[in-house]
């Protein structure tokens, strides 16, 4: 089963408390426990060594695995009782409320995270005052991340207008959401019930989004390892071939292929899958001289016809601009 932020945040902290008591733990086991694969429990070991007891970076949880056993070197050092000072507690307090607002929290954390910023007002004492004087707003993408976070925990359908960088348009898509991943930015794996297949949607691209009063049923999918990267084309993709100059081989090192053939030019042809071939379009274009598309036939005359509109319409911008300047 798929897990929202919300859920891998306790079930990050549950981590710390069950390392703690089994020194030397198996990373199989530990899996198991929780309930997901080892993959993810490695995902979730890189993040708790930059967890720790204070914001200047001391107290980290030394924490490391060798891929069979998990060590936590450390643990008496982070359980002796909290101390925050002035500024600590005022940068903690400020985001606890701030989380609080977001649209789409669940009602059973906002007030679980009430209750600890009302605990922790009152530890603080005077340095709790400042805070107080002090807000923050989240960009639009927060509200997005939390409308999706919502989806995922009450299983619900999602509306988004997505702009796709591909094909420079919005286009409004039904989606069911899987999971909220980040790999370099944050998405929402989904079913996409327009294109009746899985796909993933960056997050700063969605520009209007709506829960939906039906219910969210994507059908049983394997969950992907993204630890490789976003972009992992399946085998039953279609296949595109490219042929690059020197100039272009940078697209070998970018786009995950099948194979890259070596040109007597110092080129390369290029095989590679995608389930939309037509995103390929920008980068035959991207390319110019360096590079061309030379299968499948449709796409490969694709690319040449947007070229020559691009072109056209850079020529008449030319002579428009050069009239404009004989006039004056």
């Amino acid at each position: 089963m798929a897990s929202n932020a919300i859920d891998q945040t306790r079930r990050m902290l549950s981590l710390v408390t069950y390392l703690r008591e089994r020194p030397g733990a198996h990373v199989g086991d530990v899996a198991r426990a929780f309930g997901i694969t080892p993959d993810e429990l490695i995902s979730d070991l890189d993040v708790l060594p930059l967890c720790g007891t204070s914001f200047r970076g001391g107290d980290l949880l030394d924490i490391d695995t060798d891929g069979d056993r998990i060590w936590w070197h450390n643990p008496d050092d982070v359980a002796a009782p909290l101390r925050l000072a002035a500024d600590e507690a005022t940068a903690l307090l400020v985001a606890a409320r701030a989380v609080s607002t977001l649209p789409g929290l669940r009602e059973s954390d906002r007030l679980a995270l009430l209750r600890a910023t009302a605990k922790l007002e009152t530890a603080a004492g005077e340095a709790a005052g400042a805070s107080s004087r002090l807000s923050v707003t989240f960009e639009s993408e927060g509200g997005v991340f939390a409308d999706v976070d919502r989806a995922i925990s009450e299983r619900r359908r999602l509306w988004i207008r997505y702009y796709s960088p591909a094909r420079d348009e919005l286009t409004e898509r039904e989606i069911d959401p899987i999971r909220l991943v980040s790999v370099g930015h944050t998405y929402v794996e989904a079913w996409c019930r327009r294109s009746e297949a899985r796909r993933t949607f960056r997050l700063d691209r969605v520009a209007e989004i709506k829960i939906l009063d039906e219910p969210s049923a994507p059908p049983e999918v394997e969950l992907r390892d993204l630890s490789e990267g976003l972009v992992q084309p399946a085998a039953e993709d279609p296949e595109v071939v490219v042929e690059v100059g020197p100039g272009g081989r940078w697209v070998a090192e970018y786009y995950p292929h099948d194979s890259a053939d070596e040109l007597p030019d110092g080129g390369l042809r290029i095989t590679l899958r995608t389930p939309d071939p037509a995103s390929l379009r920008r980068l035959a274009l991207r390319l110019g001289g360096d590079g061309r598309i030379v299968s499948p036939t449709q796409l490969a005359d694709s690319a040449r016809q947007a070229a020559r509109e691009a072109l056209d319409a850079y020529e008449r911008d030319y002579e428009r601009h050069d009239r404009q300047e004989q006039g004056r």
